[in-house]
């Protein structure tokens, strides 16, 4: 299927490592202009040269609206424009139930709602002049309770509310937003590479357990899905957030 992404221009936040880096490489494969977003020189720097030189990498973050603003201004004087906004930043490293201060409070939330409110909404002259679209990354924890850290399933399900509610103000605009709900992937680095490591026999477990496919997910799984989100070929949808676990959510 051809997504019609050819010479779009595709800003991913959080794209040095991780899922964000197999989102820019495979947006960067359909023909995009990349702009790769993080906050370590050094790692934003290695990640450009994985996907392609001459795309645009900027550090900057996101958690900070003065940061957002300059970050979408260095993307202007470049392209002039901006077709699709992937927000990836977000980390569900917290403290465990109960135990929730006011400043884990606000650094959660700073990373996996506030990151993306900033980033859209200094975005939202260049989306709307190009009928652009918006993908959030979410996570399955904030569709139903997993024994996830209350604070990030909390930010989670605040960014899927966000995203439904600002879809109908944002369609007006001719902006697309939806959010990708993933389940858990594993990938260099990532909790479940660590947990593997630590007692692969309690993973396999809980996967028999928990998850219909009895399986982790890739981020190249997610990735598909995000690509067509972004495309012409999801132009009737919006408001929504799409998950891809495996069958592990219930609700």
């Amino acid at each position: 299927m051809n997504l019609e992404l050819s010479q779009k221009v595709a800003l991913v936040t959080g794209s040095s490592r991780g899922l964000g880096f197999t989102i820019a490489r495979r947006l960067a494969d359909e023909g995009c202009l990349v702009v790769l977003n993080g906050r370590d020189p050094s790692v934003l720097a290695r990640s450009q040269q994985q996907i392609d030189k001459s795309a645009l990498a900027i550090k900057a973050d996101v958690t900070c609206p003065e940061e957002c603003e300059w970050l979408i201004q260095q993307i202007e004087a470049r392209f002039g424009r901006l077709d699709i906004l992937v927000c990836n930043v977000g980390n569900g490293t917290s403290v465990t139930p109960g135990k929730e201060t006011p400043e884990e409070w606000k650094r959660i939330l700073g990373l996996n709602l506030i990151s993306a409110t900033n980033i859209i909404a200094s975005a939202e002259h260049l989306l709307s002049a190009s009928r652009g679209s918006i993908v959030c990354i979410s996570s399955i924890c904030g569709k139903e309770s997993l024994g996830a850290p209350v604070t990030y399933s909390a930010a989670k399900a605040a960014l899927n509310s966000y995203v439904r509610g600002i879809s109908r103000p944002y369609a007006a605009k001719g902006i697309r937003i939806n959010a990708v709900a993933p389940g858990n992937l594993l990938y260099e680095g990532s909790v479940w590479q660590r947990r593997l490591a630590e007692d692969a026999s309690e993973v396999h477990a809980m996967l028999e357990r928990e998850v219909a496919q009895r399986r982790l997910g890739t981020p190249d799984e997610i990735a598909d899905w995000i690509l067509f989100l972004c495309s012409p070929r999801a132009s009737f949808a919006t408001g929504e957030t799409f998950v891809v676990d495996g069958g592990q959510v219930r609700s």
